[in-house]
């Protein structure tokens, strides 16, 4: 019984370096075995099934009359019950992923309103949104702008800086 706790319990420290050190491993052998270590192969599904396989011969063998045997065919089908619905799992929580981050030429072509006045050949501010939050630039454009007014954006000169022409209606 020993010797299931004890892989029931290193199932259980291997899982917990899985989450501390995410990637180590793969990271270390990147370009030696692409891959391996995706899906069946990850540290977390490798640790449920050692766990499951440690705990489920220790309960077999402490309250059957199992021998050994016995223990470690039942633990090794727990320990791969666990170790699917571990795959599993994880590849439902890869799935979801987040929209892409937005990028400065997002802004091109999207409305906007002058919050610093723009003078002819220097630049103003104006207030954007992107990824729906407000935003404000350095802007310029070809003549003077007034505050207040709706423009749209033409080009992104710069990470923080966008050239603006006013909305004619």
């Amino acid at each position: 019984m020993t010797f299931f706790l004890g892989l029931g319990i290193a199932g259980i420290v291997l899982l917990v370096l899985s989450l501390i050190f995410d990637g180590l491993l793969e990271g270390l052998l990147d370009g030696v075995v692409d891959g391996l270590f995706d899906g069946l192969l990850s540290l977390p599904v490798i640790a449920g099934f050692l766990s499951m396989l440690g705990f489920g011969g220790a309960i077999t063998l402490g309250t059957t009359g199992a021998g050994p045997l016995g223990a470690t065919a039942v633990g090794t089908v727990a320990g791969a019950g666990a170790a699917w619905l571990t795959w599993k799992l994880s590849k439902a929580l890869m799935r979801d992923q987040t929209h892409t981050t937005p990028r400065a030429s997002d802004l091109v072509g999207s409305p906007g309103s002058v919050v610093t006045a723009i003078p002819a050949g220097g630049y103003g501010e104006v207030l954007l949104r992107l990824g729906g939050q407000p935003v404000k630039y350095a802007a310029r454009s070809a003549g003077p702008v007034a505050r207040g007014t709706e423009v749209w954006v033409e080009e992104t000169l710069s990470t923080t800086s966008v050239a603006v022409r006013p909305v004619e209606r």
